[in-house]
């Protein structure tokens, strides 16, 4: 589903990813990992058109990336950053974001139903956005980002900030949609979390290091 061609990045004549290499298959669950300022969340922020590589490409679906349309590409390859940025008064309202910006009717029904899977109820949803709790705020960001259903879903750090309840239930609802077929790409730190995977990408100083199934 996706291919990662030699990708490199150089800021400010520091080489932050070299010659990185791999392939992800359809419903893989893909852990990156390695000591801080390796390059994981630059990788990922590449991969999700975020940032655009000094030399390489990326194939999504046999096609080169640029081939799409960039709000195309971002539709199906959907981005959950470390920090949850919710921007809307209410937790409705940032629901409906997804759908407000490709000028569609937001389903309310999907929105509903969707809410137990992040392990949400119904009145969180008139509660304001900012008076929301952290760990909820993070289940808000990722069932947002799930609304207009993804290929592939890119989490940087998500539970890092979380307490061990709070990030136990991401985990459990990242590992249930690998299972239907969404693919994920999850940069961590926690050592724990590697045994959710199906395969661990360890990169140290910008390089691809190991790769363990």
């Amino acid at each position: 589903m996706l291919e990662i061609n030699n990708i490199s990045y150089v800021a400010d004549n520091k080489h932050i990813l070299e010659n990185i290499s791999f392939a992800v298959g359809k419903g893989e669950l893909m852990m990156v990992s390695g000591p801080s300022g390796s390059g994981k969340s630059t990788l990922l922020r590449i991969i999700g058109d975020q940032l655009s590589p000094t030399s390489g490409d990326i194939r999504f679906n046999g096609r080169n990336i640029l081939e799409y349309r960039p709000e195309e590409y971002r539709q199906r390859v959907s981005y959950v950053f470390q920090t949850p940025t919710l921007f809307m008064h209410t937790v409705i309202e940032d629901l409906e974001f997804p759908y407000r910006i490709r000028e569609m009717e937001p389903d309310l029904e999907r929105i509903r139903e969707l809410l137990p899977e992040v392990g949400l109820t119904e009145d969180i949803l008139t509660k304001e956005s900012r008076v929301i709790s952290g760990g909820e705020k993070q289940r808000v960001a990722l069932l947002r980002s799930l609304l207009i259903s993804p290929d592939i879903l890119l989490l940087d750090e998500v539970t890092a900030s979380l307490d061990k309840e709070n990030a136990r239930m991401i985990e459990d609802t990242v590992r249930k949609l690998s299972e239907r077929g969404i693919t994920v790409i999850w940069v961590t730190h926690d050592q724990d979390q590697l045994g959710l995977s199906d395969r661990v990408l360890m990169i140290r100083e910008g390089k691809v290091v190991e790769s363990l199934a």
